[in-house]
Formats: C-alpha cells, structure tokens, sequence
C-alpha cells in the first residue's frame, strides 16, 4: 500500500469514526465549510463538475455556473457527512429522513413476485434512499460496489453498507451478474448506480443533447429475469429531509434484438435521469467526465475519469 493509499484509508476512517459522533448541526457546518473550501481552490474535480453542469443547464451564464458548482459542492459535502453518521442514526430518523413520492411503483412490484431493479444516477444520498428501504420497507436488496484502491477502502465501504442492510458485491470479476439474476428471479430487490459506465460493453445514449455511456446491466437484469425496471431521482431541499421519485416502470419492447431492446431500456433510463437532474442539477455529483466528447479529449495530465 502506497502512502497515498494510506492516507486515503486512514481518512475515511477518521470520517466514519469521528463525524457519526457529532452533534448535527455541528457536522452540517463542518460539511459546509469543507464545501465551500474546496469550492474555492477550484480544483479539478470542481472544474469538472461545473463542466458537466454547463452541459446541463446549457443557458447558464459562467455566474450562474459558478454559484451551481458551489451548491453541487454544498451538496456532494452533505451526502458525505450524512453517509459517515449514517451508521449511528436510528430507525426513526432513517425513516424520517427519506420521503420519497410514487413509492407503489416499487411495492406493488415486489408484492406481485417478479423482481425489481431499481436504478439511479449519482444525485443527492442513495446510501440514505438504500438505509430507508431496508429499515421502512423493511426490504434487503442487493447491489454492487466497485473496487477501490486501497483494498482496505474498498473493505469499509462494503462493511459500511453491509451495516446498513445491503447486500453487496464486487463489481469487478463477472459473477456480479449472474448473482443479481439469481435475486430477482426469486422476487428479490436490486439496486444499482447506473449513470456512468466506461466500459467496453456501455451503452451508448443520448444525454442532455450529447452522446454519453451508461451501463448495460438494468436492462439486461430486467430482460433475462422479468423484473421491473424502475428509475428513481432523489434531491435535497432545505430542509433535513431527503425527497425521491420512482418513477414508472421501463417496459421492455415487444420486438428488436436483445442489443435493440438495451438500448432503447437504457435510453428510457437515462431521459428519466435527466429529468431528475434538470429539475435539481446541484444534487447531480459528477465529478468525473462523463460524456464521449470529454473522454475524446482528456489531456495526458493524468485526470482521473
């Protein structure tokens, strides 16, 4: 393990093991103070995402963008600090915490014993939305994480969400799949990340005008399984409380190859994504690049994607 690598873990560590003590308003503040500091050395990963933003709201004037990256920053730093204290919270102010709308999209799904995935992009705390469905409905799902570097990062945060009732598995190996499919078609729930994938087996979708690369694996689990392929948006407002949508279900088409049903799942998918994302762009935390172009023309300095 590099130094770095270390650094990193040990981080984290301090996070779960320190902030979950803090009286809330306390971590709120702090979170927002690290925000706001980030905000303004106008890193990278800032950069970025103000970059994605512009494609998002793409009438924003360079003000506008910069008082966007702020709340995005503001908001990326209140997931963190709500995921670190979301080990020590109850099952009351887990289930005060979340109020999502349409919530019989997901119930009446698993009540009638066919499987459902749920997939969502990177918008406000879906670590919290996860925490509420197991302890409100009460409902184990499974879902998948990819591996971090260092390993013993990548330990904490499946035992992070091990802790919260997830089921999780690696990402990485080719048994993640199979392992979904076995949930789903005994009626399970699974729930998955899905609005980024570099991969060589991404689909290709238009996203806010633009050509970008989401994953495969929503639509194929609903094709090969027969369950319920339901999008969700989530968002802040001012107040403690997270809000969501499930929206309605992504039906499979009724003819085409199986690369054209994909395609046209994942594309539902992502129009659904956007429109959560447009309504709450600040709550979208896409630091990386995401769209073909950006990944066109990535200098060789080294950035992260």
């Amino acid at each position: 393990m590099t130094a770095r690598d270390r650094l990193t873990d040990a981080l984290y560590g301090l996070g779960w093991g320190t902030v979950k003590k803090l009286p809330e308003p306390v971590a709120v503040r702090l979170g927002r103070a690290i925000a706001d500091l980030a905000w303004k050395q106008r890193g990278k990963g800032v950069l970025r995402l103000e970059a994605n933003y512009a494609r998002v709201v793409p009438d924003a004037s360079p003000e506008r963008l910069a008082e966007l990256s702020r709340a995005g920053m503001r908001s990326y730093l209140r997931y963190w600090m709500e995921s670190f204290r979301l080990p020590a919270w109850s099952p009351e102010r887990v289930r005060t915490g979340f109020a999502p709308k349409d919530v019989h999209h997901l119930t009446d799904g698993l009540a009638s014993g066919r499987g459902v995935v749920l997939a969502l992009p990177h918008l406000a705390n879906w670590d919290l939305a996860g925490a509420w469905v197991t302890t409100e409905l009460r409902t184990p799902f499974t879902t998948v994480a990819e591996r971090l570097k260092p390993e013993s990062l990548y330990d904490r945060f499946v035992a992070y969400r091990e802790g919260l009732g997830m089921e999780v598995l690696p990402h990485s190996g080719g048994s993640a799949f199979g392992a979904l499919a076995r949930r789903l078609r005994a009626g399970g729930l699974v729930c998955l990340v899905a609005d980024r994938d570099l991969s060589a087996s991404g689909v290709e979708v238009k996203f806010f005008g633009e050509t970008a690369r989401m994953p495969a694996g929503p639509a194929l689990l609903a094709q090969q399984t027969g369950a319920l392929l339901l999008p969700v948006t989530l968002w802040y407002d001012d107040s403690p409380v997270m809000r969501g949508r499930v929206h309605p279900p992504i039906e499979v088409p009724e003819t085409g190859t199986r690369a054209e049903k994909t395609s046209a799942m994942t594309q539902a998918l992502a129009d659904a994504f956007a429109t959560g994302i447009a309504d709450h762009p600040e709550d979208w935390h896409m630091l990386q690049r995401l769209w073909l172009a950006d990944l066109e023309a990535r200098p060789a300095d080294g950035e992260r994607t």
